[in-house]
Order: structure tokens, then sequence, then C-alpha cells
């Protein structure tokens, strides 16, 4: 019995993203940075911030951000599928389906943010951390709690996190207690 179940359980392993291990010292046994929480396992149900998860990506206002986290000195990775409701379909590690869109998303776990929204007006993220259920304070980022430390295109953001902007091409780092990395830029990607 315990065979049979181990090789049902072999294909649902495999097509499990590859961030979702188990960390070890805030690490996944690869040595790799592990991901700060889940994308949840729930679809968001009605508007969050006047944000609604629709049945397919609204392409009117269509910009990236990128997001990068440290608790004190080690990086956490954003989840793959934050703002798209199950079943997640993943290929090659990125979410490609699911059964709904929120105008702002992640596919993968390299920090990029997707905002694609039938509406144009500025995302904060604020907006971000409330569609993936987390916290996001001066002394909170999701799990992690300790001093924030916010940076935005590389020079401090003084302010409440929850009011940096997502802008095109906008680069955040958050860095939760002590060592504080010094901000690190970030390329987009072609086409973003």
């Amino acid at each position: 019995m315990m065979r049979l179940a181990t090789l049902l359980l072999l294909p649902a392993l495999a097509l499990a993203p590859a961030c979702n291990g188990s960390a070890i010292d805030g690490q996944n046994p690869d040595g790799s940075a592990a991901v700060l929480a889940p994308a949840g396992d729930t679809a968001v149900s009605g508007p969050v911030d006047g944000i609604s998860c629709d049945t397919h990506e609204m392409l009117l206002f269509h910009i990236h951000a990128h997001l990068a986290m440290f608790d004190h000195g080690d990086e956490k990775l954003v989840a793959a599928g934050v703002g798209i409701g199950p079943p997640l379909l993943f290929q090659g590690g990125s979410v490609s389906a699911g059964s709904c869109f929120s105008w702002l998303h992640t596919h993968d776990s390299t920090g990029i943010i997707h905002i694609e929204s039938p509406v144009q007006r500025t995302f904060t993220l604020g907006n971000f951390f409330h569609l993936w259920g987390l916290p996001l304070s001066a002394t909170a980022v999701g799990p992690l709690s300790g001093p924030v430390t916010a940076y935005l295109n590389g020079a401090p953001y003084p302010g409440d996190p929850t009011t940096i902007p997502l802008d095109a091409h906008n680069v955040v780092q958050l860095d939760v207690g002590t060592p504080t990395p010094a901000p690190r830029p970030y390329s987009f990607p072609a086409g973003l």
C-alpha cells in the first residue's frame, strides 16, 4: 500500500514548482533562496483594493515592477502565482494558467510583478501584499518582523512601504532587520 501511495505522489511532486521545497535556515535544501510565503491556495473572493480577479489577463494598462526582499541579509523570493486563482498550471517553473488573474500577479519567483489592468492607475506595494494576503508595514514583511528598510529605484524610501508605487520598471527592495544589503539593481528582460 505504501508503494502505491508513493507511486501516486511522484507525478504530483514532478509538477510542483521548484521553489516550494522545504526551507532550511531560510534557504531551500539546494542552497537557493526560499519563498517568503506561498501564493495561497484559494482564489481571491471579491475585489481586493478595487482589484478584481478576472477570467483572463487585462492588457489595457500593462507594465512591470520588481520586488526583492531580504530577512537579516538572506534573500526571500516572491511566490509564483500570487494573484492567480487556483488551480495553478505550472510550465517550467512558471504559472501559465489559473482560474482567474488579478490585475497584479506573478508568474514565477523572479520578483517581477505583472500589472495588467483594464484601467490606468497607480498601484502600490500595499495592493500587492493585500492580494498576497500578507501584512506589510514598517515592522513586518509577511511573516518576517523587525525594522523594515525600503528602497525604491536604489534610493531609500522613507515613507510607509505600503505606499510604494508600482510604476513601470520600478525596482523595490525590502530589508527586514540587519544586516541590510545595499540596494540591488535589476535589469528587466527584453520585452518587459
